[in-house]
Order: C-alpha cells, then sequence, then structure tokens
C-alpha cells in the first residue's frame, strides 16, 4: 500500500502527523507493506498512485500558501475522489475543496471548486470546543476538539451530525463534507488516534477485499476513546 502525507511540513498543527502514523500502524500490524511518501510545496504528486491521502491542518496563512500550489492537482484529485480513492482532510484543509475563500480582512481566495461551499473566516475570533459527532456509516460516535475561526456554509454532502460541540457554520447541525471516499472534518485530537473504530472503518476502505484488518492490538485505544466519550457525554447532558 502506497500512503501520502501531503504538505506534512506545512500543514502540521495539533500532532495531526499522527492520523498517518495510525494508518501506517493498521496496515503493518494487519500484515501489509507500507510505504509513505511524505511531499509538500513544488513537489509534484501522481495522486493516482496512492491508496491512502492525508492532509492535516496548518495556520490561516499557511492555508493560504498551500492552496497557491494544491490547486495545480484540482483535475487529478477530482478523478481520484470521483473512483472511490480515500482520502482525510482535517482541521481547516478542506476549506480549500470549496468554491471561495473570505478571511478575516475580506480578501478573497479562489478554492479548488470541488465542492460547492464557501468559507468565511472570521474577524481574529477562534472558536473551540469538545465535540461528539455522529456518522450514518457507523454505530459509534465520533469524539475530539474542534478549533477553527471560519464558517463554512453550502456543504451539500456533510459528514457528521453534531450532538455536542461545532457545526459547519453557528447556525449548521452538521460538519464536515463527506464525498465518496474523501473525509473531510475540523474535527482533531487527531482523529484516528481518538476514534479507533474510524480508523477501522477507513483502513477496511482502503483494502477492500484484500485482507482482514487486524483491531486487536487497539484495546487502549478503544479503552481510551470509551473513556473519551463518557466524559464529553457527561458533559452534554449538563448543557
Amino acid at each position: 500500500m502506497k500512503l501520502l502525507h501531503l504538505y506534512y511540513d506545512i500543514m502540521n498543527l495539533y500532532g495531526e502527523y499522527a492520523n498517518i502514523s495510525a494508518m501506517e500502524r493498521i496496515l503493518i500490524k494487519s500484515g501489509i507493506e507500507c510505504q509513505t511518501d511524505r511531499l509538500s510545496m513544488g513537489d509534484n504528486a501522481e495522486l493516482s498512485e496512492y491508496d491512502f491521502i492525508y492532509i492535516g491542518s496548518g495556520t490561516e496563512k499557511n492555508q493560504k500558501v498551500v492552496l497557491g500550489d494544491f490547486c495545480k492537482y484540482t483535475v487529478t484529485l477530482k478523478s481520484y475522489i470521483d473512483r472511490g480513492g480515500v482520502i482525510l482532510m482535517t482541521g481547516n484543509s478542506f476549506e480549500m475543496l470549496g468554491e471561495i475563500i473570505t478571511d478575516a480582512n475580506d480578501t478573497e481566495y479562489e478554492g479548488m471548486g470541488i465542492a460547492d461551499f464557501s468559507v468565511k473566516e472570521q474577524n481574529k475570533k477562534r472558536t473551540t470546543s469538545d465535540a461528539i459527532l455522529k456518522a450514518d456509516f457507523s454505530d459509534k460516535e465520533l469524539v475530539g476538539f474542534i478549533n477553527k475561526c471560519s464558517e463554512i456554509y453550502g456543504v451539500a454532502t456533510p459528514l457528521f451530525d453534531v450532538l455536542l460541540g461545532l457545526g459547519n457554520n453557528s447556525d449548521d447541525s452538521k460538519e464536515g463534507i463527506r464525498i465518496n471516499n474523501l473525509f473531510g472534518t475540523h474535527l482533531t485530537g487527531p482523529i484516528l488516534i481518538k476514534n479507533p473504530y474510524f480508523l477501522e472503518y477507513t483502513a477496511n476502505l482502503i483494502v477492500g477485499e484484500k485482507t482482514e484488518i487486524n483491531t486487536k492490538y487497539l484495546g487502549f485505544e478503544k479503552n481510551g476513546y470509551e473513556v473519551t466519550l463518557s466524559e464529553l457525554s457527561k458533559l452534554r447532558k449538563n448543557m
């Protein structure tokens, strides 16, 4: 299996590199040989060669820098998504997929246009929250933390229902985006460490029917998930 960690050195907030480490580990534990390429600005990745692509969260400044480079992949990324390739984009990285990003100074940046939504950054204001989210593909709720300064409008295919925390905008009970096997979310944690069942789900998407995913070693991760979910559920009840 070939994995790609794109913009690993500039979209690297919140320890999100651990998402690619978690995916490497579960595949290796399942007896699958793994190669991970870590590429960045100025590199030219052949996206069709990869079984999994990951992009993490960056500062608002770094997001705009990366956007200028990322747009060169618009055609090949859309093709990758259309054929069901597995992609995880966390934090503000998935915002680049939309039509336009308007920053806090009202400067507009053209997005990739792969999805029909718009992003408006708040004026130096960040919103944070613990989160419990529900997905239609899993009977297990997801947990983590959201830290963002943007409002997103017009997502046609959101990823999660919000049980606790922040939606795509202040009036929205939905969070993130899903297009085929592309998952975009502001949920950090890192998400694949905090949510071992989501890790298992995405790993199974990657390998298909080629092999059985080994989850026997995930005992500590699953115990940690249950503790976090229990504590956040108490917080949710008290709100």
